[in-house]
C-alpha cells in the first residue's frame, strides 16, 4: 500500500506561485499514474491534472491549463504541482492520488485513483 503526503501548502496573494510536493512512502511510487484533485469549501472534488508513470505526458483540467505544471522526481518518490497566476477561485485542498493504471493519460475519475494523500490546503486572496 503507497501511503502519499502532500506538502506546500498555505496563504498566497492572486497572481502569486505555489508549489505542492506529495511524497510517496516507497519506490513503488514510480509504478503509479499520479494525479491531482482538489476540493473547494461546498463543492465536490475536481480534478486537476495527471502525470503517466514516467513523467513524458500530461493532462490538465481546463481551469488551470497554462498555469498549472506537473512534474515527478521517480528517485525522490515524489510528484509536484507548481501553480503559477493564482485565482481566488483556486482556493481548495489540494489532494495527490495513485493510479496503479499508469500509461493512460486521461483518467480524471477520482474513483479510478488507489490511494489518496490527506490533503493540502491552498488559499488565495489578499
Amino acid at each position: 500500500q503507497v501511503q502519499l503526503v502532500e506538502s506546500g501548502g498555505g496563504l498566497v496573494q492572486p497572481g502569486g506561485s505555489l508549489r505542492l510536493s506529495c511524497a510517496a512512502s516507497d519506490g513503488t511510487f514510480r509504478n503509479y499514474a499520479m494525479g491531482w484533485f482538489r476540493q473547494a469549501p461546498g463543492k465536490q472534488r475536481e480534478f486537476v491534472g495527471r502525470i503517466t508513470w514516467g513523467g513524458s505526458y500530461t493532462y490538465y483540467a481546463d481551469s488551470v491549463k497554462g498555469r498549472f505544471t506537473i512534474s515527478r522526481d521517480n528517485a525522490k518518490n515524489t510528484v509536484y504541482l507548481h501553480m503559477d497566476s493564482l485565482k481566488p477561485e483556486d482556493t481548495a485542498v489540494y489532494y495527490c492520488a495513485a493510479d496503479s493504471v499508469a500509461s493512460d493519460v486521461r483518467r480524471t475519475t477520482e474513483t479510478l485513483y488507489d490511494y489518496w494523500g490527506q490533503g493540502t490546503q491552498v488559499t488565495v486572496s489578499s
